[in-house]
């Protein structure tokens, strides 16, 4: 998948057999010398790389021999229009490893019984030499063949001149079969003619087979993270009804055209996006916003790919097709998403590409500690306490604890109408202090509404309203809707008028049944002469007052006298003062942004309970306004509508583009909110939140479970008590840390209906 940016361009690909945190920064390293190429991040818990570069570079062939001289596979650009190489190359991978594992823990059993032979007196009889013998040949083939994986990535490590968890494993467990082997064949070696010494092919047994239930355990694992993709990979629909010469046919996605009529059924999905042409109908959308109410569908709607027509026929014309549907772009991103990297991981990163080199260094350090610093020292002590060292600390844990909480973070938050672009932006709104609203269509409706009717003395309220309707039913202005709106809740009909006259700035006149009628300012009646005791016609201070509610108030006359007063406002969002309580709740603080002077802007703020209002801001300078906060040491969120708002959101350190799902709301925004409901930014946020806890839960895991296990492993407990750590248990203890990390990560699905405070 290659995606454009402004100068660089993203290329994704898919690499197989990776297994842990050094195989991501061996990819990452290899593919950075590729000339072009000027950033990558792989992400082992998706098995891809995302290789940024410049238009010209070396290409995916350079991609492709890169990752194989580094002993990995290649599997291609990911493509929506056939099965996912990776989801293949797992389901492979799971059944290879339930195999093996079935195979080596049978073997295992029976070579664990043979190992401890004074445990079982029915196999008391049999003598001690040929029984070794046979547990040799028992052995061989769990170490070497249900082991394969780890020998074959060890000696790919060595030909790099590198090493990485497979080098651990391998080593561990090459280092008990040989002692034992050698201890079988040559006792001598080890201990006077008349004792046989003590062999650990168990333990090589169950190293092996332990770390292959943990890598089967992980992979099952993995696979769950990943299901926001398959979900949305399986809403795509198979088929289009397609009316072409008249004719009704049914073609494969992939022959839709662009300019194509659709014919949708009811219960059907909507194969495409496109524009509604004829008919009517109500979709389900949920799969795109989040949102359960189904949408109304008519002439000139918009209609979105896999949502699913509930009730009535219609026909649309595809606009949209393949890649560019917004369920493409909502797979995209959460690719994206899932592939990229916070900065807490790239720390992990630097830490795994030195954790191996260093545990070597332990692990012989130990060795030579338990051989000749020791009293009474025991080759086969020192080689356990080795072989301990080696296994408990592969780094496969550090490799996923980043990748994993990301994957489910982002694919979670896809499901229910909130695009995440990534762990730097999980990361950004983890650490944020202030969210700043924009107000014209964010916190509000963004249309003006007729909210007061206030008659003068004598005057009915339906008289100023039917004035007010007739005079604007031919008015082009912005307040006229507002007018026709609330003139159609009543009941009334516009009467016809002549001689309409819009005065730019001031108001409208006409004539209605030969008598003049006037809107407009208290300006503009004075300058028309209506009114003998002065234009307000006694209504000065009903005016005042809706100006102090920052509502605009617009004066109706007739025939010289004043009839009465309209107000008008833009009302908020009935999620919008919800919304700003949860955020405070969350200790966030809230601003509102907005080009109304300050009056109307504060009345706003104070309904809402916004307290710090950035008012007569033009539309250029908003994104000036968020860099000043941001040089104030503010970590700042702008929520707009995505278009208009765009350059602000750019300048914040976190964008969240509500209600918009377009391209331009896609690229400037960190956060896109399928669903215009004020309520899902605090839930977005509350998300990032939960997902960078559960990164830090898993970075911590995984690194004290290192920090406590290697030491134990040296024997640092041995004098307490003579305790020491067999090499099964930590064969065992290192599989476990894998498992418990993708544990840690999906429980943030289990936790998802108590991540939306409640104000």
């Amino acid at each position: 998948m290659t995606l454009p940016t402004d100068r660089t361009v993203k290329t994704t690909v898919s690499v197989g057999g990776m297994s842990c945190a050094a195989c991501v920064r061996r990819v990452e390293n290899a593919l950075r010398e590729i000339p072009g190429v000027t950033d990558v991040a792989v992400n082992l818990a998706t098995a891809r790389a995302t290789v940024s570069h410049a238009p010209g570079w070396a290409g995916i062939e350079a991609l492709r021999q890169a990752i194989a001289d580094q002993g990995y596979e290649f599997l291609g650009i990911p493509d929506d229009t056939r099965e996912d190489p990776i989801g293949a190359a797992r389901d492979r991978e799971i059944k290879d490893l339930r195999t093996r594992f079935a195979i080596g823990i049978v073997l295992s059993g029976i070579i664990f019984a043979g190992s401890m032979q004074h445990w079982f007196p029915f196999l008391m009889g049999i003598p001690r030499r040929p029984l070794l013998i046979v547990l040799f040949f028992l052995t061989t083939p769990v170490v070497f063949w249900v082991g394969s994986r780890f020998f074959i990535g060890a000696l790919k490590a060595a030909r790099q001149k590198t090493t990485d968890m497979n080098t651990l494993v391998a080593v561990g467990a090459l280092a008990a079969w040989l002692y034992s082997s050698l201890a079988t064949f040559f006792p001598r070696f080890f201990a006077g003619a008349e004792i046989m010494p003590h062999v650990y092919y168990d333990g090589a047994a169950f190293i092996v087979t332990l770390i292959i239930l943990g890598r089967l355990l992980e992979a099952r694992a993995k696979g769950k993270t990943s299901q926001a993709i398959q979900r949305l990979m399986g809403l795509k629909p198979k088929t289009a009804r397609v009316l072409r010469d008249g004719i009704e046919m049914d073609l494969p996605i992939e022959a839709l055209l662009k300019g194509d009529l659709v014919v949708v059924r009811p219960g059907e999905k909507i194969p495409t996006d496109g524009v509604v042409v004829s008919g009517n109908s109500s979709v389900d959308e949920s799969m795109l916003t989040g949102e359960s109410m189904p949408v109304a569908k008519e002439a000139e709607a918009e209609v979105f790919a896999a949502t699913i027509n509930r009730a009535g026929s219609f026909t649309f014309r595809a606009t949209r097709i393949g890649a560019e549907t917004a369920l493409a772009q909502i797979i995209r991103l959460v690719e994206e998403a899932q592939g990229s990297k916070a900065s807490i991981q790239r720390l992990a990163d630097k830490v795994a590409s030195i954790f191996v080199p260093v545990v070597f260094g332990i692990a012989l350090a130990t060795f030579g500690v338990w051989y000749f610093l020791v009293p009474d020292p025991v080759f086969s002590r020192a080689l356990l306490n080795f072989v301990s060292v080696l296994v408990i600390a592969c780094p496969c844990a550090l490799g996923l604890a980043t990748p994993t909480a990301v994957m489910v973070g982002t694919g979670l938050g896809a499901e229910n109408g909130i695009l995440i672009k990534g762990g730097e932006s999980l990361e950004n709104a983890y650490r944020l202090r202030t969210v700043v609203f924009d107000k014209t269509g964010t916190l509000t409706r963004g249309e003006p509404e007729t909210t007061d009717i206030l008659p003068a003395p004598g005057i009915a309220p339906a008289e100023v309203l039917q004035a007010a309707l007739d005079i604007e039913a031919v008015s082009e202005h912005p307040l006229a809707r507002a007018v026709l709106e609330r003139a159609k809740r009543e009941g009334l009909q516009a009467e016809a008028v002549t001689g309409f006259e819009a005065v730019s700035g001031l108001g409208v006149k006409a004539v209605r049944n030969g008598k003049a009628l006037f809107l407009g300012s208290r300006r503009f009646l004075e300058g028309e002469g209506v009114g003998k005791t002065g234009a307000g016609g006694g209504m000065g201070g009903e005016a005042a007052r809706l100006a102090g509610e920052g509502k605009t108030s617009v004066f109706v006359a007739e025939s010289g006298r004043v009839l009465g007063l309209l107000g008008f406002s833009d009302q908020p969002k009935p999620s919008a003062a919800a919304a700003v309580a949860a955020l405070k709740g969350m200790g966030l603080k809230v601003a509102m942004i907005t080009g109304d002077n300050a009056g109307t802007a504060k009345a706003m703020g104070q309904i809402l309970g916004i307290d710090r209002i950035l008012a007569e801001v033009l539309p250029g300078d908003k994104a000036a306004e968020i860099r000043r906060l941001r040089e104030m040491g503010e970590i700042v969120a702008m929520v707009g509508d995505g278009i208009n708002d765009a350059p602000a959101l750019a300048a914040a350190d976190i964008g969240i583009a509500i209600g918009a799902g377009t391209d331009v709301a896609i690229e400037a925004s960190d956060i896109t909110l399928m669903l215009d409901d004020l309520l899902a930014v605090p839930k977005a946020i509350r998300l990032s939140f939960e997902t960078m806890r559960t990164i830090r839960q898993n970075l911590f895991w995984a690194f004290i479970y290192n920090i406590i296990g290697i030491p134990i492993a040296a024997g640092v407990l041995y004098p307490l008590g003579g305790i020491l750590l067999n090499p099964e248990f930590a064969a065992a203890a290192m599989a476990m840390s894998s498992v418990s990390v993708v544990s840690n990560s999906l429980r943030l699905r289990r936790r998802w209906r108590r991540i939306l405070p409640r104000p």
